[in-house]
């Protein structure tokens, strides 16, 4: 199946081009996907961290959990819905990017983590739910946990860092200009540069 034309479909569509074409809707649509990456790390860590016994250390495992996890999937989804609105803007050139599969790849493994922590130990944490100390395997998931939403942070920065050039690439008219120099530093200039020496 080509999704060539879904992509070029999705970039082309008018809420891809309101957003695009508008000074404050795709910065306040970042930075709402940030703060919501943010608020999914930040609760999650809070739960890693009960478990390695490094916070929240005096509260039970199930209350921290209780407490955490519905504002995890609630900023998960903003994350998701912002994220969906910046993918469209530029569809073909964020599936292309390296670093953009690398953060969905990563964000599996994250989920998948999650899931076999959830149907083994800690399916049953009543042994270590009010103890400080959980599990070697509780606490492997957990600096696994934290390790690879770090991950998936880095790979969303270098995203951005990596799709702004490769954007104006796909969207110049056929020409002898060098965007590589023009993004960079410049456009190149065809005079030769002096020796060494000179």
């Amino acid at each position: 199946m080509d999704i060539i034309p879904l992509l070029d479909a999705l970039k082309n569509s008018g809420l891809a081009s309101a957003i695009r074409n508008s000074l404050y809707f795709f910065p306040l649509i970042e930075a709402t996907h940030v703060i919501a990456l943010t608020l999914v790390f930040g609760t999650i860590m809070i739960v890693d961290l009960r478990i390695l016994g490094v916070a929240s250390s005096g509260r039970p495992y199930s209350r921290v959990t209780s407490d955490m996890l519905k504002f995890t999937w609630a900023a998960f989804a903003l994350a998701a819905a912002t994220g969906s609105l910046m993918f469209i803007t530029n569809a073909r050139v964020y599936f292309d990017n390296t670093f953009f599969r690398f953060k969905f790849a990563l964000m599996a493994l994250a989920g998948l983590n999650m899931l076999v922590f959830q149907v083994t130990v800690g399916r049953n944490p009543a042994a270590w739910n009010e103890g400080v100390s959980a599990p070697r395997r509780a606490k492997f998931a957990a600096v696994a946990s934290i390790l690879l939403w770090l991950a998936v942070i880095g790979m969303g920065r270098s995203v951005g860092f990596t799709t702004t050039g490769a954007a104006a690439k796909l969207a110049a008219p056929p020409s002898n200009v060098d965007f590589d120099s023009f993004l960079s530093s410049g456009p190149s200039s065809s005079a030769p540069a002096p020796s060494a020496g000179r």
